[in-house]
């Protein structure tokens, strides 16, 4: 038997020993956990047998943070909770409701019970790591050879070439030892004639007649298989992925878990709180619970950024049924703060929970990030069943999170329309944010002769249902797209009764009128009750709605409702009804009908592409002096997918609005720079924000939170940023794809600053996919890497994609010239507009390429867009 290792080009070869040489540098990293101490040898022995079983079936896998971790842990339902999450960081592939890894690992420990028992060597390190070997050939030549068996191995995930390993037996005694050809090959070889006689070759084992060994096809493949190991150069790149562990997901995973603990270390001074229940409602079959917490007045820290002060909080939950953890969560309260010396009100925090109805066991602990001290209570909780028509008392007024008052005031509405007894139907979008994947949406509907429903999905039907619940399941896809979501219901006769329309994936920035009156394809005769619906950004005020006939005003709305009734042309001419919504700040949106419309009448669409560049020197900076209105299109040239445009509008742009996007890295490995990258980023928004701009702060660790909603208020953004604790994992992609989430609804320029110091750890979405999020969005990405653990290949390429700059500071002081080149930039801009001649019907994305007629100059702008 031969094996022979095909030659590999010089480059292909370069990268592979530059890939053993980090594996060789990383091996005490990629290590299994160090042994026990005899304190924690202790604990184990203590544990319930299950527990035990665990911690020895994942010996080479846990780190030594890991093991501490779930030592620590006192309570059954916590170890568990542990258990589910340690597997949960090692899926390999996140969407699939099976977890592959640890299905493989598992099936691969059963072998190993079953082969081996419970020996501990080498063998059952390699069959967990890499599972069973294509061949397993065992030794017969016992007066040649101590015990040794050879693995023969296709290819594997981890190493996509056949291998091979080698394991004997010491001295022909103790536990299999995985063979390295630096040990020689007399270690192999049993009796005197071992490793203290002479040397010996592989050519005695296949000769050597007086044992059969010569005769014996198991002794040919052990000669071939030990030969293939000492005459192969890259054993040592083969061992380094065949023989250790995966590279734990990081000890992150384990701070996020500590974090969301309930329980309180010794010593830990306390936060004067109390918590009261109430069940104002039911929520589908399970009963809404709310809890208020008060904090006693004066007992919380206040923290202090700029001119900022803010009460930061920490809320972690827990619901146990029959002892077992059946809900967790987890609430950040900011709160402004009054002065030091008046803070003489009580702090209530609310938060709500559907359960169903039944006995439970609610744990709560509070942290003031401020002063450290923390509340904690433990209660049983009976949750009642409450009735459709029961009337709930309402809870103590409390400050909400975005997402709870968003879901209350939908509620709100719904439950408005149920008392006022008409026929309605309302949209109930699920909770959460950022959906994808298969969703359902439900519907609360009121009164009778509704004899249909139906759903469309951006216009096009996906559903009719004759029978209620009137809900449906939709595939959103793999990221998190904006959609619509449209319901309507109807008599026996097709009539509509009622409809609703749901933006899915939609933000708080959303400014959008909707005529629900006239509606397509309906037939009027002479007049029609025009009828608007606004939806404005969250802190701006609607100041007027205008209606039109055609181009002819013919009604200004200041107030809601916005009704007013049109009386139609005679004849069969056609006509439209348009309503143009204005804000206090002068932006506008419209809607138009056409009324009557033909039905094979087609609605065109122009596609008018804007373009934000910066146009930089050979030295990076920014250049607009020598660009002027007058002489501005020719000093470009837009091609569209390899075609020329023809450039309608370019000019320099200095004080059009901004909309700019702070997202910091809060993960627990930013704690040393954390200060620095706050005190840098609150800079930055005191030298970019003007009157007419408006800037967010996201925060990010294991999931990204909108700490601060686009605003002018330099002291809330300051907010935002005070009161941050570093802790938990880095979820970078999905932190991404948020990120430009909160900017659906906004136009004009727009940028993203990310600081992190880390890699991606454990994202339910990928890199391509917020690289895909990032063209749709049109949002330009300047990306801050701190450290040397950053992707700087990623981070560069999705600032390159976007029309930004990727920076690679070597320590956070650098951070504060890097916001104000970015800041110089965002001011230093040339917008080109062009209506595109593309005949492409299809969705796909569009290459824009932009250069710059002038030598020395480089246009930075997206690399292309979504119809």
């Amino acid at each position: 038997m031969r094996i022979r290792r095909a030659g590999r080009p010089n480059r292909q070869r370069a990268v592979e020993l530059l890939l053993f040489v980090l594996l060789f540098l990383l091996t005490p990293l990629l290590a299994a956990a160090s042994p026990p101490t005899q304190s924690q040898k202790a604990a184990i022995a203590a544990l319930p047998d299950a527990y035990r079983a665990f911690l020895a079936e994942v010996e080479i896998l846990l780190s030594d943070a890991e093991r501490a971790t779930f030592l620590a842990l006192a309570k059954d339902y916590q170890r568990d909770a542990f258990i589910k999450q340690f597997w949960e960081v090692r899926d390999t592939v996140k969407r699939t409701a099976r977890n592959e890894f640890r299905d493989a690992w598992e099936s691969n420990f059963q072998q190993v019970k079953q082969l081996f028992g419970e020996v501990r060597d080498g063998r059952t390190r390699a069959l967990l790591l890499n599972g069973m070997p294509a061949e397993r050939v065992e030794s017969n030549c016992s007066e040649i050879l101590n015990p040794t068996e050879v693995w023969f191995y296709d290819p594997v995930p981890r190493y996509r070439q056949p291998f091979v390993l080698v394991f004997y037996r010491k001295w022909g005694g103790g536990p299999f030892r995985l063979w390295d050809p630096s040990e020689g090959i007399n270690v192999l070889f049993a009796g005197e004639s071992g490793p203290l006689g002479r040397e010996h070759s592989l050519g005695e084992i296949a000769s050597n007649s007086s044992t059969g060994c010569g005769e014996d096809t198991h002794a040919r493949k052990i000669v071939a298989g030990i030969a293939w190991i000492a005459g192969n150069q890259d054993w040592d790149y083969v061992r380094a992925f065949a023989d250790n562990p995966p590279k734990p997901p990081g000890g992150e995973w384990v701070s996020a878990f500590n974090s969301y603990s309930t329980d309180v270390p010794a010593g830990t001074a306390p936060l004067a709180a109390k918590l009261d229940l109430a069940f104002p409602g039911r929520w589908q079959s399970r009963t809404m619970t709310r809890a208020v917490v008060t904090v006693a007045p004066g007992a919380a820290g206040q923290a202090r950024l700029g001119e900022s002060r803010s009460y930061n909080l920490l809320l972690n939950g827990e619901v146990l049924a029959n002892g077992e953890l059946f809900d967790s969560f987890r609430y950040k309260f900011d709160l402004p703060a009054a002065d030091a010396e008046s803070a003489t009100e009580a702090i209530p925090l609310a938060f709500e929970r559907p359960l169903r109805p039944g006995d439970y066991t609610l744990i709560v602990k509070l942290e003031d990030v401020n002063s450290g001290k923390v509340y904690r209570e433990e209660r049983p909780l009976s949750v009642p069943l409450l009735s459709i028509t029961t009337v709930a008392a309402p809870a103590p007024s409390a400050p909400r999170t975005p997402e709870e008052a968003e879901a209350a005031r939908r509620l709100a509405e719904a439950d408005a329309a149920l008392r006022s007894g008409d026929t309605t139907i309302k949209l109930v979008p699920p909770f959460g944010e950022l959906r994808s994947g298969m969703q359902r949406f439900d519907t609360l509907t009121t009164g009778p002769g509704i004899e249909k429903v139906t759903f469309s999905l951006d216009g096009k039907p996906v559903l009719t249902k004759k029978s209620p619940p009137f809900s449906v399941e939709l595939d959103l896809g793999g990221a998190p797209r904006t959609r619509t979501l449209a319901v309507a219901a109807y008599d026996a006769h097709g009539d509509t009764l009622a409809a609703d329309e749901l933006q899915i994936n939609a933000t708080g920035n959303r400014f959008r009128v909707h005529l629900v009156e006239p509606q397509k394809g309906k037939r009027y005769a002479s007049s029609l009750l025009a009828r608007a619906e606004v939806e404005a950004p969250e802190g701006e005020t609607v100041e007027r709605v205008e209606l039109y006939l055609n181009e002819t005003r013919i009604a200004t709305l200041y107030q809601p409702p916005y009704l007013h009734p049109v009386a139609l042309p005679k004849g069969d001419s056609l006509a439209y009804v348009r309503a143009v919504a204005y804000l206090t700040d002068g932006n506008s949106t419209e809607s138009l009908v056409f009324v009557n419309a033909p039905e094979e009448m087609a609605q065109v669409n122009v596609d008018f592409v804007e373009l934000y560049a910066t146009v930089l020197d050979r030295k990076g900076h920014p250049v607009t002096s020598v660009l002027t209105a007058g002489s501005c299109a020719r000093d470009f040239a837009v091609s569209e997918d390899g075609v020329r445009q023809q450039i309608a509008r370019c000019e320099p742009v200095t004080d059009l609005p901004i909309h700019a996007a702070v997202a910091i890295d809060i993960s627990a490995s930013m704690a040393p720079n954390l200060e620095k990258a706050q005190a840098a980023a609150l800079q930055f928004l005191q030298g970019m924000v003007r009157p007419k701009d408006r800037a967010e702060v996201i925060t990010f660790n294991d999931h990204p939170a909108q700490a601060v909603k686009f605003t002018r208020d330099i002291t809330t953004l300051a907010g935002g940023l005070a009161g941050l604790k570093a802790e938990r994992g880095t979820a970078l992609y999905d932190s991404l794809i948020f990120s430009f989430y909160t900017f659906n609804g906004l136009k004009g320029r727009r940028a993203l600053l990310l600081l992190s110091d880390g890699k991606d750890e454990g994202s339910r979405f990928s890199f391509e996919e917020a690289l895909d999020f990032a063209r749709r969005a049109g949002v330009t990405v300047y990306a801050v890497g701190l450290g040397e653990d950053v992707d700087k290949r990623k981070l560069s390429r999705i600032s390159e994609e976007t029309g930004g700059r990727a920076f690679f500071p070597r320590q956070a002081e650098e951070l504060a010239g890097i916001y104000a080149g970015i800041q110089e930039e965002l001011r230093s801009q040339v917008l080109i507009a062009y209506q595109s001649t593309s005949t492409r019907n299809d969705p796909g994305f569009r290459l824009v390429d932009l250069k710059v007629n002038r030598p020395g100059l480089e246009a930075k702008t997206i690399r292309g867009y979504y119809p």
